[in-house]
């Protein structure tokens, strides 16, 4: 397991539909996404009423005021792919949002499966992606360290302004499913660079490196995120809250002990630096068997509190990289969890099971400084 193109839309749903019917263990799967990707089209459609020849467009669903008019605080932007709204492509929106803007720019995307790659680039603050549910709005494409020049660059949505939101959409990478070890085949759903993120209700849905949580100070709230190998890697400052963590590595036989999989991998290379990626009231479960972080970066911060942990995380639960000098500078900790896999007795003896005091200063929106910068989620 090494830590470091084809994009046409048939391609992509061959891999979607593998993925939805061969590696989810949740309901909450994606392929109810599928009925839009392959129903819907970037023209504008029209259909007959039962008893009636009167033609209806797709779009009288849509109310005549919308989108809201701009006001001294907000500017609506619609994204639909039939062609009701401003624009067809979510990246033609962005694109569209004014720079360096004090406003709040709310890209408002419709239902359905936008297959492009995304950029929202450092000029482009205070933008919001606004979709209609994590199981019927996502942004998705196929890019891999090989195709892109590396896993940085694979992202399928990469973010680099501050101030940036995302509400009830998906994140997916649909490139092909790695074996542990394959070269260049890491495939990132998202890479946050930018400081100040703010996730809920999201999906992210990929293999391999799903979620490169990678600079900045971040909070994901009531979040699904899936993937088999360091799924959540980056040097981030970030807080998780109520959210799923699925693994869909391979299962293992019973009888045998291998590891095939990672929830996390943690660049802190500094120690000085403040990151660190925490856990709270998070589930960790699915298929394989895992550790609960390997330390990608000598300093590698992670922390679990009150999480539910199945039977799949490894009774040792974290890897130093193979690096037994990184033991006593990695900081790993556990805090009041619960279920199989939180069992502790045969844990690595460089992880820590965190006492009230040394906990405290993780367990809420202080560790992000989410009071100074943090919006309500209906704001």
């Amino acid at each position: 397991m090494e830590r470091r193109e084809e994009d046409k839309e048939p391609s992509f749903l061959k891999s979607f539909v593998h993925f939805s019917l061969d590696f989810f263990s949740s309901p909450l799967t994606i392929s109810v996404l599928i009925p839009y990707s392959l129903g819907r089209h970037h023209h504008h459609q029209h259909k007959k009423h039962r008893n009636e020849s009167k033609v209806e467009s797709v779009c009288d669903d849509f109310p005549p005021d919308f989108p809201p008019p701009e006001t001294n605080t907000t500017l609506y932007i619609c994204v639909d792919r039939n062609g009701c709204c401003n624009f067809t492509s979510v990246q033609a929106a962005v694109d569209a949002a004014p720079n360096s803007s004090l406003k709040r720019t709310i890209i408002w995307i419709n239902n359905g499966v936008y297959f492009e790659k995304v950029n929202v680039p450092r000029t482009k603050p205070n933008i919001t992606f606004q979709g209609q549910g994590f199981t019927s709005t996502a942004i998705a494409f196929n890019d891999t360290a090989n195709s892109s020049h590396g896993t940085f660059f694979s992202g399928s949505v990469q973010v680099f302004s501050t101030k940036f939101i995302a509400k009830n959409i998906s994140f997916m990478n649909v490139a092909p499913i790695p074996s542990p070890g394959d070269v260049g085949a890491q495939a990132v759903a998202i890479r946050v660079a930018g400081d100040k993120a703010a996730f809920w209700g999201c999906g992210f849905f990929g293999a391999q490196d799903t979620l490169h949580d990678d600079s900045g100070r971040h909070y994901f709230k009531d979040c699904y995120i899936q993937g088999s190998i360091d799924f959540i890697f980056g040097n981030g400052r970030s807080l998780y809250e109520n959210c799923q963590l699925v693994s869909m590595a391979n299962p293992v036989p019973p009888g045998f002990r291998s590891i095939n999989g990672a929830v996390t991998a943690h660049g802190r290379a500094i120690k000085d630096d403040n990151t660190g990626f925490v856990f709270v009231n998070c589930s960790v479960g699915g298929s394989g068997r895992v550790w609960l972080g390997r330390a990608w970066r000598p300093f590698s911060r992670v922390i679990f509190a009150y999480t539910t942990m199945s039977d799949i995380i490894a009774p040792e639960g974290w890897n130093d990289f193979n690096d037994p000098t990184r033991d006593l500078t990695i900081f790993y900790g556990e805090y009041d969890c619960s279920g199989p896999g939180a069992n502790m007795s045969m844990r690595v003896p460089y992880v820590q099971r965190l006492n009230d005091t040394q906990a405290s200063p993780f367990l809420n929106m202080s560790y992000i400084e989410g009071d100074q910068w943090l919006q309500p989620y209906n704001l």
